[in-house]
């Protein structure tokens, strides 16, 4: 199986869509939002984030949640339930670099402190989502939870070495996807769990990065969206447990 086909059951021929995305302020987050609500199917898009931001849109319901703090995740999901059952969970959220944490060139340059830190965004976090928000999902109809990850993620794939926390985080967190796709499929037989791999994306994680990606392979959050967006609408349930690239192939385990 090298990518998705077959007959698409998910976003773009279902009616009265609620779907929640996950880190709505970051630039795939809020490009996801913006998209998203712009679709006539779409009924309801929840837009969570850590500063509850309002995207003064009709269709968007600004909601405050912090991927480290499981009481506000479970708090979140509890406020979807008013509006219904969800139909798609998006966690567009990630971390490479922050003050005083960059990837690592080296192992001389791996920490306890770095790991521990990535894994609590890039891991943990989208693990509680499930945790508490799989629960909202319809049970009536298919439903999605997509999650961000990274081509660097991937062991087979992984020719270059270094960013070790980077890369062992997205790759723990394919891992909670696939776990989650097998138990959720027990009970939801029209359930999918993916990951994404969004390309390079223009955005404050791979600013620092860009130096020697070609201008044709940097996509505006827009574009990536758009290209993603296009991936999840056909997917179907046998797509379940994989991640895919922006243009839909598989990325390898």
């Amino acid at each position: 199986m090298n990518s998705i086909g077959g007959q698409p059951v998910m976003l773009n021929n279902r009616t009265s869509l609620n779907i929640c995305v996950i880190g709505s302020t970051g630039g795939i987050g809020s490009a996801f939002v913006r998209a998203l609500a712009a679709r006539a199917n779409v009924e309801r898009v929840f837009a969570a984030s850590r500063s509850g931001a309002n995207f003064d849109h009709p269709k968007v319901i600004p909601l405050t949640l912090d991927l480290e703090k499981e009481t506000l995740i479970q708090k979140s999901a509890l406020e979807t339930s008013q509006y219904g059952p969800l139909d798609a969970v998006l966690v567009t959220t990630g971390m490479l670099h922050e003050n005083g944490i960059s990837p690592e060139k080296s192992i001389r340059d791996l920490s306890g402190e770095k790991l521990e830190r990535l894994y609590k965004i890039n891991t943990i976090g989208p693990a509680l989502v499930a945790k508490h928000f799989l629960p909202r999902l319809r049970r009536d109809g298919p439903v999605l939870m997509a999650a961000v990850s990274a081509r660097v993620g991937s062991i087979s794939d992984n020719e270059l070495g270094g960013w070790y926390s980077y890369r062992a985080s997205k790759a723990a967190l394919n891992m909670i996807l696939k776990t989650i796709s097998i138990e959720f499929s027990r009970r939801h037989k029209q359930s999918i769990v993916v990951g994404l791999h969004p390309g390079t994306v223009d955005s404050d994680l791979s600013k620092p990065f860009q130096r020697n990606v070609a201008k044709k392979k940097l996509f505006t959050p827009e574009e990536s969206v758009q290209y993603l967006l296009s991936v999840l609408d056909h997917l179907k349930p046998a797509d379940s447990g994989y991640c895919f690239d922006w243009r839909g192939e598989i990325v390898p385990a």
